[in-house]
């Protein structure tokens, strides 16, 4: 069973930064892509970011370009979410998602349990 445990949320200021981790244990053969949602209060859930392992390419959502970053660390199954000049906007539950082959010819998709996000004014 793959399992997705995040970390690093909290309470933080306005303009202030988290760094939020997110570790995939479990049995499969790679993972193919990593990502981060959130989903604020009433509000369906949205990508934030996005990155590719074997490459390491990524995307964004327009709302957290320039301010937000991902990244991967392949041998520790992990990856981070580094959120920078945090606007009260981005206060949510960020989900990670991930991608992976579990066995040769099929693709699953697991999520992780959530971690809080708020941003105070």
């Amino acid at each position: 069973q793959v399992q997705l445990v995040e970390s690093g949320g909290g309470l933080v200021q306005a303009g202030g930064s988290l760094r939020l981790s997110c570790v995939v244990s479990g049995r499969f053969l790679r993972i193919n892509r990593m990502g981060w949602y959130r989903q604020a209060p009433e509000k369906q859930r949205e990508l934030v970011a996005v990155i590719i392992d074997s490459t390491a390419n990524t995307n964004y959502a327009d709302s957290v370009k320039g301010r937000f970053t991902i990244s991967r660390d392949s041998d520790k199954r992990t990856a981070y979410l580094q959120m920078d000049s945090l606007k009260s906007e981005d206060t949510a539950v960020y989900y990670c998602n991930a991608d992976v082959t579990p066995w040769i010819g099929a693709r699953r998709e697991y999520w992780g349990q959530g971690t809080q996000v708020t941003v105070s004014s």
